[in-house]
């Protein structure tokens, strides 16, 4: 009889402490999932049919575009220019640089710490369900680069939907490759972007000018603010207080932290404080608190509502130690959650992304590994059931996802705002769409959707629980 209690006792607690774990852990749902290294993540439609895939990268393992299906992720591409064994990618982002309405894959890839490299990046573009390398075209071979990089991130900059593609070099020149004709462009050097730096991480997204502005988080060097003024860009990370002269950037990430409608920088530091750099008038103010800064080893950082309460969270991806979470409370209030799953104690994380790749309503959190050993990847979504959501997918007037716009939700309780994700996090870019938890209480729902022009939409929220889509006019 007390064995049966005994039982019994360590059934019930244990099923109480898994109900009470933020995330679940869901890995199992990954169909082939060997130990490998990987890095960045980007979510992307690879084969248009209007849904996403994971894109995630090898370092000398095939590249893959994972697919839910049935319950379970797998691969579904297996041309060899994508999968790209030989080669050692790093980061990743997608974005349509030819205003086809599709999103072309930057693939970048790093064979050396820094400086020059063997293997070109590669900028996929799909015809006929076939890829081809738009750099090895015989007319794009002068423009390759063959400078270690680390991040790539997608900007409109003219915000007429023809995007560039900023790649953060290390030990060499920034490179802004954009498409004119059927030719691939390096403009760094006529932007006045070209710096040579230990190039980490890049964002881009309404921070400043109401268009797509740029923030690079660097290594070795002084962080970058550039303002987008017209299509130029002009450096301000001194006199906005965000040059980090002395730190290593790392993830960074733009978030509403103050709820105000206003997107602020998120951004890490390896081994250093980790900021949450807040607008105050004309320079950005530090508002992390001892927890929150504390330094770590520091890969991805991801603000994101995983539980649906309407509240974001940050989530703190390290390397060989714990991983971290934060609950964003209201006045810009950092609350840790305590998590067992998704912990990671010794894992090896150097890239991850967040999609509802199950369309459930529900963000999952794919994490990849290596560096310095082999690890699968690992897959997680918040232990919940029931919450309210809303999600807005704006599509620019080609109809492509319309990346570095600006969604604002409002109601009775908060003014939100959220990026199109264009890249961010550290290697990686998150899915372009802007993911709401909903409040308790919270009523009169309605959002605008500041497009990469400097020009707003206002909609109005008649149903909850469903992606609303919505596309730029013309003008």
């Amino acid at each position: 009889m007390k064995k049966l209690i005994y039982i019994t006792l360590f059934v019930f607690f244990t099923n109480l402490v898994r109900a009470n774990e933020f995330f679940e852990d869901i890995t199992y749902q990954i169909l082939d999932n060997p130990p490998r290294l990987s890095y960045g993540i980007s979510v992307t439609d690879i084969n248009q049919d209007d849904d996403y895939e994971f894109i995630v990268t090898g370092f000398g393992f095939n590249n893959l575009a994972l697919k839910y299906r049935k319950g379970v992720l797998l691969n579904k591409v297996d041309q060899k220019i994508f999968l790209d064994k030989d080669r050692r990618t790093i980061g990743v982002a997608a974005c349509d640089i030819d205003q086809d309405g599709f999103e072309e894959i930057y693939l970048l890839n790093t064979d050396t710490y820094s400086g020059e490299k063997k293997y070109s990046d590669r900028l996929l573009d799909i015809n006929d369900n076939k890829f081809i390398d738009l750099f090895e075209l015989e007319i794009n071979q002068e423009n390759l680069n063959l400078t270690a990089g680390r991040s790539v991130v997608c900007v409109d900059r003219n915000g007429d939907g023809a995007y560039g593609i900023y790649v953060a070099n290390y030990g060499g020149p920034t490179r802004f490759y954009e498409k004119e004709g059927q030719k691939i462009v390096d403009k760094a050097k006529e932007l006045g972007i070209d710096k040579i730096t230990g190039g980490r991480a890049v964002i881009s997204g309404n921070i400043l000018s109401g268009r797509s502005d740029i923030f690079a988080a660097n290594e070795r060097g002084e962080n970058f603010l550039y303002y987008n003024q017209e299509g130029e860009f002009v450096e301000l990370a001194k006199d906005y207080q965000v040059e980090d002269l002395f730190e290593n950037g790392r993830g960074t990430a733009l978030s509403d932290i103050l709820y105000r409608g206003q997107l602020d920088i998120l951004t890490s530091n390896w081994e250093g404080p980790h900021r949450a750099f807040v607008l105050d008038g004309n320079q950005f103010k530090d508002i992390a608190d001892q927890k929150f800064s504390e330094p770590s080893r520091i890969r991805t950082v991801i603000s994101a509502d995983f539980d649906n309460d309407g509240y974001d969270e940050v989530f703190m991806n390290n390397i060989g130690e714990p991983n971290k979470l934060f609950k964003i409370l209201d006045n810009g209030v950092f609350q840790p959650i305590k998590i067992n799953t998704a912990l990671e104690t010794y894992g090896l994380g150097t890239g991850a992304a967040v999609a509802d790749i199950d369309n459930d309503g529900i963000l999952e959190l794919l994490i990849s590994h290596g560096e310095s050993g082999y690890q699968p990847l690992s897959l997680y979504k918040a232990n919940i059931k029931d919450n309210d959501y809303i999600r807005i997918k704006p599509l620019n007037k080609f109809g492509a996802p319309a990346r570095g716009a600006t969604v604002t939700l409002k109601s009775n309780l908060r003014t939100h705002s959220k990026t199109i994700d264009a890249g961010s996090g550290y290697l990686c870019q998150m899915e372009p769409v802007a993911h709401y938890g909903i409040r308790k209480n919270e009523k009169n729902l309605k959002f605008g959707v500041t497009w990469t022009n400097g020009k707003t939409d206002n909609y109005v929220i008649k149903n909850l629980n469903q992606t609303i889509e919505v596309k730029q006019n013309n003008s």
